[in-house]
This record gives structure tokens, sequence and C-alpha cells, in this order.
């Protein structure tokens, strides 16, 4: 008889303690993108980030690109709207939608054609554009709890079930010489 696997996690809430353990996170959720380049490919990968100001959705994404590879300037892209990138094969889009005023801005934007296949996009203040992004894969809300941010993840696809089930399982795994 064999063992059934655990199930996916759908939903997680996480204590990232300070910067490092952000950081930390955006690599554990690299690290499933970057094991799974047929399935974004085929599929994309939407990754939705909400939060106050200063919550950190930047430095995570900036975590994961320099997880993914990415040794260049990362810059938020609030003023720009999209910063890209190319990930192997693969484009990663960052947006920011924070100074759109109403949802029928990104219409007009021209995004719609980046999401899909062979396409990660992660985007900032996706509730500023409201019924107009596809559904996502996974979505983190930050929030500051002292020196360091509470996550809340919730999966929205099978991928963004596994990838966060990774992610989960990443960094509670006690260190080398832990025991």
């Amino acid at each position: 008889m064999s063992a059934l696997p655990p199930p996916l996690i759908d939903r997680a809430t996480l204590t990232l303690a300070d910067a490092s353990a952000t950081d930390a996170f955006g690599r554990a959720l690299a690290h499933w993108l970057a094991l799974n380049p047929a399935h974004l490919a085929q599929h994309g990968f939407t990754l939705w980030l909400s939060g106050d100001l200063g919550a950190g959705k930047t430095a995570l994404v900036r975590a994961l690109l320099r997880a993914l590879g990415v040794t260049g300037s990362v810059k938020s892209p609030t003023f720009t709207l999209l910063e890209p990138y190319v990930v192997s094969s693969l484009n990663f889009y960052h947006f920011d939608f924070y100074r759109f005023s109403e949802a029928a801005e990104f219409d007009f934007a021209g995004f719609r054609e980046l999401f899909g296949p062979g396409a990660i996009c992660a985007i900032e203040w996706p509730e500023r554009v409201a019924g107009r992004l596809p559904t996502p894969d996974l979505v983190v809300t930050l929030k500051v709890e002292d020196e360091g941010r509470l996550a809340q993840c919730q999966a929205a696809s099978e991928a963004g079930a596994r990838c966060l089930q990774q992610a989960v399982s990443t960094i509670q795994e006690p260190a080398a010489g832990d025991g």
C-alpha cells in the first residue's frame, strides 16, 4: 500500500520576523518557479501582492528575482507601472498599480497581452484593477508587524498550492546543525 501524498496547502499564514525572513520567503517561492519551467511556459504564473505602503511587496519580489538569477537593478515599478525582466526563457513582469485611480486604466495600458503562457506576473496593488486581471495562482497579503511582516497566503490554483506548499516547507525546515 502506497502512502497518499500530503494534501496541498491552499492557505498559510507566515510570520516573517525581519527583512532576511522576507527574503527567504521570496527565495522559497522562486525555488518552485525555477523547478517548473515547463508548466510556466505552458500556463504562466500570476502572483498578487497586497499590503500597505512599506509592507514589503517590492522587497519580496526583489528576493524572488535575485533567486531566479536577476543580477541587475530591481526597481519598484511604482512610477513606471511595469518593470520587465527575462528569467531563463521566460518573461517576468513586475507590475505596480498603486497610481491607478480607477480599474479602467488597466484597459488602456495595454498590459492584458502580457499575461499567460511563458510569463510570470507579480502584481502589487491588484485591488486597484479589480475585475481586470486573470485569476491569480497565489495571493500574498503582507502586513507590518513589529520589525517583521505577517504574510497571509492563499493559493487559487493547483500551481499556486504547490508553490505555496514548497515555500512553506522550505522556510520551515530547520537550519543545518539544528536539532
